[in-house]
């Protein structure tokens, strides 16, 4: 009965963190480029009553007793697939078709990754124009460094391409490429990717390096939309589902921690 009451307790603990992922996923159900997140459990050891042996007539039995002794988070996983493009009225908002990260360079000097496609044009410090989100942290181009536009381009007049090239208009107003291309950059396992505010993911040694679509010729490239942003893809409904399951889930983990107390009671109650 003790085994039960720590058994029912890791159960509680492991709902309360997908409760928690589920409120985030909910929380973000409006956030520009939010990937919903998913929880994956695991059981915890099992302990041996009766191993395999034979039985009063010597035949083998077929198989032991063990009991679990519960389960755990095993993992928080995010879901990247693409989430609705949302019309934008700006010309520097930028939707991503396909499993590309932008690059923008955080205050620390180290380069971060973002889905979040809601840049502006600012002043740099040259006076140029320079493309960066709305924390102000330059967007790098498919080289790796911030993209600035001299004095002399009107940013109004500039357009991206699908493959991320800044064009700005000849003398005959056709758009041309300035020879700037958006950076955009793959992950072999983005769900290595470390999350951070802001919509900013942080490259770890699970994600791998990131892979430069720019020079890259055997990945399947990102299209850049101008003029939308890509929408968060957490699905109200299953999330409401989910909420449902969890809170039973948690509740039926505590009725078994009451009734193991109850059965607690009733052995300490005994009489001779």
């Amino acid at each position: 009965m003790v085994r039960s009451l720590w058994t029912a307790a890791t159960g509680m603990i492991a709902q309360q963190t997908n409760l928690d992922t589920i409120a985030n996923n909910l929380a973000n159900v409006n956030t520009t480029g939010y990937k919903t997140q998913v929880n994956e459990f695991k059981s915890l050891l099992y302990q041996s009553i009766q191993t395999r042996t034979t039985s009063a007539n010597g035949e083998q039995k077929p198989s032991g007793a063990q009991v679990g002794l519960g389960v755990r988070n095993a993992s928080i996983s995010s879901v990247f697939t693409t989430g609705n493009f949302l019309a934008a009225e700006s010309d520097t908002a930028f939707a991503l078709d396909g499993k590309g990260f932008f690059s923008v360079r955080g205050e620390d000097g180290n380069t971060y990754y973002t889905r979040n496609g809601n840049f502006k044009f600012t002043l740099a410090a040259n006076g140029g124009n320079m493309l960066a989100t709305s924390d102000g942290l330059p967007v790098m181009d498919s080289k790796g460094n911030p993209i600035i536009l001299g004095q002399s381009y009107v940013a109004s007049k500039i357009t991206v391409s699908k493959n991320g090239e800044i064009c700005y208009p000849d003398e005959k107003n056709n758009p041309q490429p300035i020879g700037i291309t958006i950076g955009v950059f793959q992950f072999n396992n983005p769900n290595g990717l470390e999350k951070l505010a802001n919509g900013l993911y942080q490259q770890t040694a699970a994600s791998g390096q990131p892979l430069n679509e720019a020079t890259n010729n055997n990945l399947q490239k990102t299209s850049v939309i101008q003029g939308y942003l890509e929408g968060s893809n957490v699905q109200v409904a299953d999330e409401m589902v989910n909420m449902i399951v969890t809170q039973r889930a948690y509740e039926l983990n505590s009725k078994a921690i009451t009734a193991s107390d109850e059965m607690l009671q009733q052995a300490n109650n005994l009489r001779r």
